[in-house]
Parts: C-alpha cells; structure tokens; sequence
C-alpha cells in the first residue's frame, strides 16, 4: 500500500468514527461534569499507557481550558502523575490498587472519576487482565456515592456495564481508539468552558 492510500483509509476510517459514536454519551458525560462544576466536586482522571497521557491532557484542559473570568474553577486531578506515589503503591499494592489507593486518601463523597482504557477493562496480556485498577476506581467511587465516567473503544469492555457514562469509539484498531480520545476531551473540555460562561447560577 502506498503512503497516500494509508493516510487516505486511516482518514475515511476517523470518519467513520466520527459518524457513527454515541452523541448521548458525550451529551451525558459533559452534563455529570458541569454538575462536578457547579458543586465543586473534585474530577479525578486515570489510564494506562497511552491512556495515561491523554488522562494528563484532559487533566490538564478541564484545569484550564475552562477557565472564564470571575467564575469559580475546575477541580481537576491525574492519578497518573506523581511518578514517585505510583512506584511506591505498586511496590507495596500492586498495579491493580494504583489508583484507588489513591483514592482512599483524596475522594470525597459526590466526586467524579474519568478512567480512560482502549478496552475498557476487558482481554489480557503477559501480566494478565488489562486495566483492572481502572475498574477497582471506578467501582470505588460508585460505592461511595459518586459519579463514573468511562472513555473506550471496540466494544466497550467491562468500563461499559460498570460507568455512568462511557463514551465508546465503536473501532476496532488502538491507534483510532487513542487518537478520537483526544478529540472528544478537547470537545468535552471547549463545550463546558461555553456553559461554564453562559451560566448564570
């Protein structure tokens, strides 16, 4: 196949993509966020991998993408990004706990968690099941009396069936899944900065 041709498949498939995903769940996940905001609940995010870097990305638009003068701010935090508290839970808990021993020391009662996974918690691979310690969080915060937001793709996985929300990218291929991850955390993030202004509450 010739680079053309690659570049021509790769862009008609983003376009499928975009065609065919759940404009309810984005609609969802951006009205349990704005909630987040008007009663300055903290928004946890974590993921695996390349998960992990756009969980920072998101961490980092919701922070200040949605800042609007003279209107109280997100409350945004990664899990992923003290890399020495990670080492030292994984060492002492294991991978599968990372994220909700985190969560013991910081979540509050009407909290909301982001768990990003291309899978959303369902195959394995050398080390076993994927992204366990996303769905340990996620079914933290659920127990607790918060709100769970998943970000996935191929089928949905597990992270479907568990979140209050879980926007699914329906493609079967990991670079599409990261890739259109990224465009709905800027979509995501650019909208809620548009509601955070009009807001007159």
């Amino acid at each position: 196949m010739k680079n053309k041709e690659y570049i021509e498949q790769y862009l008609q498939e983003i376009k499928q993509i975009s065609d065919n995903i759940s404009r309810e769940d984005i609609d969802k996940t951006i009205e349990i966020l704005f909630d987040a905001w008007k009663n300055e609940n903290q928004v946890f995010l974590c993921g695996n991998g390349g998960s992990a870097g756009t969980a920072t990305h998101f961490m980092c638009d919701l922070f200040k993408v949605t800042i609007v003068e003279g209107k109280k701010r997100f409350r945004a935090m990664c899990l992923n990004d003290n890399i020495p508290l990670m080492t030292a839970l994984v060492n002492d808990n294991g991978f599968d706990n990372l994220f909700i021993e985190q969560l013991k020391n910081l979540y509050r009662k009407g909290d909301v968690i982001i768990c990003l996974s291309v899978h959303g918690g369902s195959g394995k691979d050398k080390a076993g099941l994927w992204s366990q310690n996303l769905l340990k969080a996620m079914d933290y915060v659920k127990k607790h009396e918060g709100k769970t937001i998943g970000f996935s793709g191929f089928d949905g996985g597990a992270m479907k069936e568990i979140a209050d929300a879980c926007i699914v990218v329906p493609f079967n291929a990991t670079p599409h899944v990261e890739a259109f991850h990224v465009v709905l955390q800027h979509l995501i993030a650019f909208r809620l900065k548009n509601k955070i202004a009009e807001y007159k509450g």
